[in-house]
């Protein structure tokens, strides 16, 4: 717990656009690993444009870490296909997490993230204090792979008693 600065929720909102794997379509969940950590979405049945809108939780105690998403087809009888991956930093949003914001109007865009070639951003990203919380809103072009694009929203949960940022 002492290592810990805190929890980064990842609000996996939808996929865009992804590769067929199977016949006509396919049956993408993610993946999200940062270090050591593993976290998994549910699978989207016979869908190429999945909407999970599930919240995965990473434990950040190095924040340098990159954090890598994958998107895969569930196969019954086989190895389950890879659809893409992509990676993102979050140095410029935990520098933005580290400012202070009370009395800041909601919906203040703190700071934007334009898209790069070390980068997945498909669009610029904007890092917003909305209802008393930094958030980011990102959608990652997915690499390896023909096409497929994959919205998520990044925030950051304070713990007490963690060594924070």
């Amino acid at each position: 717990m002492e290592n810990l600065l805190g929890l980064l929720r990842i609000h996996i909102r939808k996929g865009a656009n992804l590769a067929v794997r199977d016949v006509r379509s396919s049956d993408p969940y993610v993946v999200v690993r940062m270090g050591k950590q593993k976290l998994k979405t549910r699978v989207v049945k016979k869908n190429i444009n999945p909407e999970w809108n599930e919240d995965l939780t990473l434990s950040i105690a190095d924040p340098n870490l990159p954090i890598k998403i994958s998107v895969f087809d569930k196969d019954t009888f086989s190895a389950d296909d890879k659809m893409g991956d992509a990676e993102f930093d979050i140095k410029h949003f935990l520098e933005a997490v580290k400012m202070r914001l009370e009395g800041v109007p909601n919906n203040t865009i703190l700071t934007t993230v334009k898209p790069t070639r070390d980068n997945c951003l498909s669009e610029e990203s904007c890092i917003v204090w909305a209802d008393g919380k930094v958030v980011q809103d990102m959608i990652l072009r997915l690499r390896n792979v023909e096409r497929g694009e994959v919205e998520l929203q990044l925030q950051w949960i304070d713990i007490p008693g963690s060594r924070g940022i």
